[in-house]
This record gives C-alpha cells, sequence and structure tokens, in this order.
C-alpha cells in the first residue's frame, strides 16, 4: 500500500498572513480549519520508505506532525523559497544524525539551489531526475511547466509499474501547454495548485491556476479525482468546499488518500 499524506496546502505566504484581517486568516487564527503551512506531501510505502516532495519553511514543523524526524528521500519542484526554504534544516539533521540526504530535482533546480546555498551538497546527495528514476514499484518522470509571472517549475508523474495506477503533482502552474498536459492524460489522480477561487487580475500578472481553472481543467483531463492544493487566503475551506463538482476536492493538513488500485485475483 501507498499513503499519501498532504502535509502542507497554502501558497508561498501561508495562511494565516501574519498582517492580514481578512475573515478566513481571522478564522484561521480562532478554530485552525483554514490554517496552512506551505505546500508539500508525503508518500510512504513499506519497502521503500518516506518521501517528501518539497522541503519549504514549514518542514520541521511538518516532520513533527506526522512524527517523523527525518525523510529517506525529497523530491523538488523547483527553487522557490516556499518549496526549498527548510533545505539547510534538513541539512543539519542530516548532519547531526550522521546520513546522507537524497534528493532528486531537475538538474536546473539543483543548480539554482546550490548556487544559493552552494554548503547544501556536504550533507545532501542532489541527484538529476530529468530522465526520469524509481521509487519502490514506482516509475517517476518529471517535466518542466509554466509558472507564468514566477518562471518555471516541474511537475511529476508516478506511475505504479504492478497496476499502472498513475498520478501528477503539480503545486505551481498556470496556462499549461498541450505538451505540458500531455503527461497529466490517464491519471487516477491529479493534485494541483489553484491559489485563489477565482483570481480577478490580468493573465499576465499571475503564476497559478484559480479553483474555477482548475475545475476546467479537471473537466478537460478527467482524472478520477483532482485535488486542489496551494490554496491562498482567499479559500474559505467549509464555505468553498461546497460548490466543488463531483471528483474535485480540497486539500487539508493531515488529509491522507490510499493510492494504487487492489491487483486483479486472477
Amino acid at each position: 500500500m501507498t499513503t499519501l499524506t498532504f502535509l502542507g496546502t497554502s501558497d508561498a505566504m501561508g495562511v494565516p498572513r501574519i498582517y492580514c484581517d481578512c475573515p478566513v486568516c481571522e478564522e484561521a487564527r480562532e478554530s485552525g480549519r483554514n490554517a496552512r503551512l506551505r505546500a508539500s506531501v508525503l508518500l510512504q510505502g513499506a519497502e521503500w520508505g518516506d518521501t517528501v516532495i518539497d522541503c519549504g519553511p514549514d518542514w520541521s514543523r511538518q516532520m513533527r506532525a506526522v512524527g517523523l524526524r527525518g525523510m529517506d528521500r525529497l523530491l523538488l519542484t523547483h527553487a522557490h523559497f516556499d518549496h526549498c526554504g527548510g533545505l539547510p534544516e534538513w541539512a543539519d539533521a542530516c548532519r547531526w544524525t550522521d546520513v546522507r540526504g537524497e534528493a532528486h530535482a531537475p538538474a536546473e533546480v539543483i543548480g539554482e539551489v546550490l548556487q544559493r546555498c552552494p554548503w547544501l551538497d556536504r550533507q545532501i546527495d542532489f541527484r538529476p531526475s530529468d530522465d526520469g528514476f524509481t521509487i519502490g514499484d514506482w516509475r517517476v518522470a518529471t517535466w518542466r511547466v509554466n509558472h507564468g509571472k514566477n518562471g518555471y517549475s516541474y511537475a511529476y508523474r508516478f506511475e505504479h509499474q504492478a497496476t499502472d495506477y498513475a498520478w501528477v503533482y503539480c503545486p505551481d502552474a498556470i496556462a499549461l501547454t498541450t505538451p505540458e498536459l500531455a503527461p497529466m492524460q490517464g491519471l487516477d489522480l491529479l493534485v494541483l495548485g489553484t491559489s485563489f477561487f477565482q483570481e480577478p487580475y490580468p493573465l499576465e500578472s499571475r503564476s497559478v491556476y484559480d479553483v474555477k481553472e482548475g475545475i476546467a481543467l479537471a473537466a478537460q483531463l478527467q482524472p478520477s479525482l483532482a485535488v486542489f492544493t496551494h490554496l491562498s487566503h482567499d479559500i474559505d475551506l467549509p464555505l468553498r468546499a461546497q460548490e466543488l463538482p463531483a471528483g474535485c476536492m480540497f486539500a487539508r493538513t493531515g488529509l491522507q488518500l490510499e493510492l494504487v488500485r487492489a491487483l486483479s485475483s486472477t
């Protein structure tokens, strides 16, 4: 069995924002239903351990929340702070526990990370993922996607070798082209970043899909389930969840999904 756990589901600024007194941020302070850490997920399998996608500044809090003190490997989508800001802390943990970290990322992402923090490879082995790799029974492929005004990011596609179950993690993307959408065909699960419910700003000033665009994209791609993450303080989960169509849902901290269809008994 493979389990996917959402460690964080917010956009780059987190929820609540320190300066903000909007209803969602105030509710997040009071009850915590809308409180969100930076976007990250944990993929777990008994045979191959704990794999985390993205390591933002909330990494240590996220690890504590699921009872972990480290991870077996990391996958990076891009080098923005909300996705890699926890790397120095992980490197320090590797140093003091005398282990080598294992991080997979496209070569250009590795280059950006090490340009900013060149000491990280003393404790972490960075492995280029451009040609794909495997984690246990999963084949993993990555490709570049448009991140709007913020440049580029990468998405990851996972295919289970025994069952052909396929899912994609794409937290930071917008206005994807036909070639960029091609690896998202035939999915059982699509995890997609959608920061606002309906973002009112010009397309050229934006960097992530909004929820209405995510719904339309899910209708086009037709995954069995679409889960929206990377949610800004514009999204009131209890309220807005009622507006999602069947087959779409919002991620929330601690949400767990069991991946992979049962093998045939024949």
